[in-house]
């Protein structure tokens, strides 16, 4: 058996990173940034005011000076004449600056008689001037790889980006494996359980920005996983769930073999989640093998498949970024595999269930974070710094 870091190591010299492709600013959000992308112009284009009122000259700005108002600049209709000695422009927010200004003096200061104005008493002393280009120059870029998020959508369109140049979405194929399997929806018989293993694989990738889809359950025969893995040769990954460990009825390695794949591991110190194993396929593909324990795969692809997406997305071969927090009560000593226990942070502390079963989904419905355990890490007791990954 390897190590979690290990297996890690292994998996990132498989995970191949994707080529780009040119999306529309619309469909960017939640992609990933493959190469930077500059601004094409200054935001603001123009020295422009930051709030409503009278763009006057600063030096001529004292308690009760009177202005002659010799027009108005609003956004998108600025004024086009140059502001002299002893004249205002009216200016609303976002109007660009006349020429010969530099001051905005807030309409809460100013008290108007037709064309002309009166400064108040203690004036705001702020200028209200963004000066042109204080916000991003002309050529700035913003640089890759990123996850987009929406503030960067909305940045990307003032500096005037329409396309965008992103990775391309991993394709992911998943496999679930076992007699005993139906789909929901259908009946089971009496010795057979529902498929819920790949459908929660399935929407974590999703969520990660993959094109991952499920293929038809494969049965305990050679004939049905060679007819599984062969509608795999179009993918990035093949994530297949079950199958993996030396019972009678584990064929998966044995078939990948056959096929040609060339196993990178198999077996891993860690709890849940012993037997699993990777590889890369004759189609090029890389192929992780889970367990088949529902609460195994779930784990497995929270520590191990979540990191390759982010690998072959440009984001960097790094594990799960873990957290720390304090015990909210005492727990046990470990064993001699690492474990990834089901726990629940909350209010700054880190509660560890009592059921660590790996076949009890419930429990790991209620849990929203893995307690790391280390090897042979000792008693704990409350108030015990521990580390977890947030779920």
């Amino acid at each position: 058996m390897i190590t979690v870091p290990e297996a890690l190591a292994h998996l990132f010299a498989l995970a191949k990173p994707l080529e780009a492709e040119s999306v529309p600013l619309a469909q960017a959000n939640g992609r990933v940034l493959a190469a930077p992308v500059a601004a094409r112009r200054d935001q603001p284009p123009f020295s422009s005011s930051a709030m409503d009122g009278y763009a006057v000259k600063n030096a001529e700005v004292t308690e009760g000076a009177t202005f002659q108002v010799i027009g108005e600049s609003a956004a998108g209709h600025g004024f086009e004449g140059t502001v002299e000695t002893g004249q205002a422009v009216r200016i609303f927010t976002g109007a660009p600056v006349p020429e010969g200004a530099d001051r905005i003096v807030i309409q809460e200061d100013v008290t108007p008689d037709g064309d002309v104005i009166t400064l108040g008493e203690d004036l705001d002393q702020a200028k209200y001037v963004r000066a042109k280009g204080s916000d991003f120059k002309d050529g700035q870029t913003i640089d890759a790889p990123r996850l987009l998020r929406p503030t960067d959508i909305a940045l990307m369109a003032a500096i005037n980006i329409a396309e965008v140049p992103v990775t391309r979405r991993p394709r992911v194929a998943i496999m679930s494996t076992g007699d005993e399997l139906v789909m929901p929806g259908d009946n089971p018989g009496s010795d057979q359980i529902i498929a819920s293993n790949s459908f929660g694989l399935q929407a974590m990738l999703r969520d990660m920005g993959c094109e991952a889809r499920l293929l038809p359950i494969a049965r305990d025969t050679e004939a049905s996983l060679r007819a599984a893995f062969s509608h795999c040769d179009d993918v990035d990954l093949v994530i297949t769930i079950g199958g993996a460990s030396v019972g009678d009825h584990d064929l998966v390695g044995k078939v990948a073999g056959d096929l040609g794949m060339e196993r990178s591991f198999y077996k891993i110190a860690m709890r849940p989640g012993k037997p699993l194993m990777a590889g890369r396929l004759a189609s090029g593909a890389m192929m992780i093998g889970l367990p088949g324990n529902p609460v195994s795969a779930m784990v497995c692809g929270t520590v191990f498949a979540a990191p390759v997406i982010r690998a072959m997305l440009g984001l960097g071969a790094a594990a799960q970024p873990a957290l720390t927090a304090p015990l909210a009560h005492d727990i046990a000593a470990n064993g001699i595999r690492e474990h990834y226990m089901r726990a629940r942070i909350e209010n700054g502390e880190l509660t560890v269930f009592d059921r660590q079963d790996s076949a009890l989904l419930t429990v790991l419905s209620d849990a929203n974070a893995l307690a790391i355990r280390p090897v042979k890490d000792p008693a704990r007791k409350a108030g015990d710094i521990l580390h977890y990954i947030p779920i």
